[in-house]
């Protein structure tokens, strides 16, 4: 969406709100063909087919309470396909939404959208993943196929459902079988080239797009200034600059595919150290200091043209104290939309973290929405926040042109996502995308100690790895032994690797070479004299730290965070 929409469409708003005052009864549901996978709508009457906006507005004007209210929510759910779920999943939708299925959930409750969910080790988002829907790239397809069936017989079925996930990539990824994994954020911003992270992006959206995911709950824009665990390699590092051109190019490439992006987590959730599944942090920088040193990656995603932005559960003292970013007016409207100039849909951490549990699922979905948010995600009980925004709205506490605004944005973006077919599965972990993948997890091997040049390591190469990685170890054997690296048990040039949550007991004394395959932090501790960072433990990142060792490859990365006692690279400037 552009930065600004200006004029218009502030009058078409205001147009809509004095169009839809008034109460409307539920209309009934037509029954048209469900839709494909595809996504394509069907136009609207009044609207060119090239004019989102417009076509959007038209179906907000035929739209009843309960269609508008269901548009602005994005619950999750049980079961791993639409209609035909396990006793466990029936029994966890009833409690979440007294139904028994995704597909009962979206015609109960005219959703306009549903997350997948789900979680791997060492995913730090792993408390607010109630549950897993998503197994591999077959059964995501069958899923999101079943979710556009539901969806297209009600009253906006013309615009394609929103089906997103966090596919951030590192240690935050949801589908990780048969799908090409790049290399995490911090590895990108050590790469420190935007065309790289582009090409990766665009093809990580075009297997999205193959399973039928349209919206990704990425990138991460948040800059890296604490030691922060629960964003970490999730980040592009702790410059603001670098960190900016990545998500500009993160953006680029997805949207390029016809994914939606997700800038998150405004205002910067990299400015704290705390975790806000579990508790509210605090951010007590200046609001100028934030406009300097957590804006600028926001601002690049918003000037590439991010369809959306996701806001925190953040505490931001200097604009709002006290106050949770996700329910501040003064955050998202007057600072995202009036200083930044984001005019598309903002949607809102999830809501069944400790922060936005402060008030009922209802009370919770109308303070959002009333402070900005178009989009709730993951209400903790999606009948209490229907119902509380259908009596909000009601009885005026929500206001009406607050809803039809945010439904606007909401059905806008949907038809900006809905002008081409979905690729055929054949197109996941293609060579071309596995390469975009490599080039990048290449670029991104950084020497922080030891000499700069490819072949650190000669000789029989034995890996080991701390606790619970014997997988990766697996991987990186076969790709040094792939590159010619003699590879043997025992007894040769130990390579240890190290990952994320580890501490000074997983480093190994003796180790010729130690690489960090997350923050690189734990480098500083570390005795080997080589010290190599992945920041990644993806396949591509495995087989680029392969390369490097083999010397078939240039370590060009530099560590886009600082290091004690460690240079960002022994490469030069």
């Amino acid at each position: 969406m552009p930065r600004r929409l200006g004029v218009a469409f502030v009058a078409l708003t205001l147009l809509l709100a004095t169009g839809c005052a008034g109460e409307r009864e539920r209309p009934a549901a037509p029954t048209p063909e469900p839709t494909s996978s595809s996504a394509t709508a069907t136009p609207t009457p009044g609207a060119a087919a090239d004019d989102p906006a417009g076509r959007a507005a038209d179906l907000v004007a035929t739209l009843g309470d309960e269609d508008l209210v269901g548009q602005v929510l994005m619950a999750y759910a049980y079961g791993d396909s639409a209609t035909t779920v396990s006793a466990g999943s029936a029994a966890g939708n009833r409690a979440l939404a007294g139904v028994d299925t995704p597909a009962e959930m979206i015609a109960k409750y005219r959703l306009g959208g549903l997350i997948l969910v789900g979680f791997t080790a060492d995913d730090p988002t792993a408390g607010n993943q109630a549950t897993t829907n998503v197994d591999n790239p077959k059964q995501v397809r069958e899923l999101t196929d079943g979710l556009r069936a539901a969806a297209g017989k009600l009253p906006a079925g013309a615009a394609p459902f929103l089906i997103g996930t966090d596919q951030e990539y590192g240690v935050v990824t949801r589908v990780t079988q048969g799908v090409t994994l790049l290399p995490s954020a911090l590895a990108a911003g050590a790469a420190d080239d935007p065309a790289l992270t582009e090409a990766a992006w665009q093809a990580a959206g075009t297997e999205l797009a193959a399973m039928g995911i349209n919206l990704d709950f990425a990138p991460v824009a948040d800059v890296l200034v604490s030691r922060s665990t629960v964003i970490g390699s999730r980040s592009f590092g702790a410059d603001p600059q670098r960190a900016a051109k990545q998500v500009g190019a993160a953006v680029r490439g997805l949207q390029s595919a016809g994914v939606g992006a997700t800038v998150k987590h405004f205002p910067g959730h990299g400015h704290s150290a705390d975790d806000s599944h579990t508790e509210l942090p605090v951010l007590g920088q200046s609001k100028a200091k934030l406009a300097k040193e957590a804006w600028p990656p926001f601002t690049a995603g918003i000037d590439a043209g991010a369809l959306a932005v996701m806001s925190a559960h953040l505490d931001v003292r200097s604009v709002d104290p006290g106050t949770a970013a996700t329910f501040s007016r003064k955050v998202l409207t007057d600072v995202l939309r009036g200083q930044l100039g984001f005019q598309g849909v903002v949607i809102t951490d999830g809501m069944n973290m400790a922060p936005a549990q402060k008030w009922s699922p209802g009370e919770a979905a109308v303070r959002a929405l009333t402070a900005g948010n178009d989009l709730i995600l993951m209400p903790p009980n999606v009948t209490k926040a229907y119902d509380g925004l259908l009596a909000a709205l009601r009885d005026g506490s929500l206001p009406r042109d607050r809803l039809v605004e945010a439904a606007t944005r909401v059905l806008t973006m949907k038809f900006r996502l809905a002008d081409r077919p979905a690729p055929a599965l054949d197109t996941l972990n293609a060579p071309a995308h596995r390469q975009a993948a490599e080039k990048l997890a290449t670029a991104a091997v950084t020497v922080l100690r030891g000499p700069c040049g490819p072949a650190p390591v000669l000789g029989p190469v034995t890996v080991t790895s701390s606790g619970g990685r014997d997988g990766t170890r697996r991987v990186l054997t076969e790709a040094l032994t792939a590159a010619g690296v003699e590879v043997v048990p025992r007894g040769g040039r130990v390579v240890h690797l190290v990952g994320y949550g580890d501490g000074t007991g997983d480093l190994r004394s003796g180790a010729a070479v130690t690489v960090a395959m997350d923050t690189p932090y734990l480098l500083a501790r570390a005795t080997s004299p080589v010290l190599l960072a992945t920041y990644s433990s993806s396949r591509a990142s495995m087989t680029g730290l392969a390369r490097v060792l083999a010397g078939k490859a240039e370590p060009t990365g530099r560590s886009p965070v600082k290091v004690a006692g460690l240079p960002a690279t022994t490469c030069g400037d």
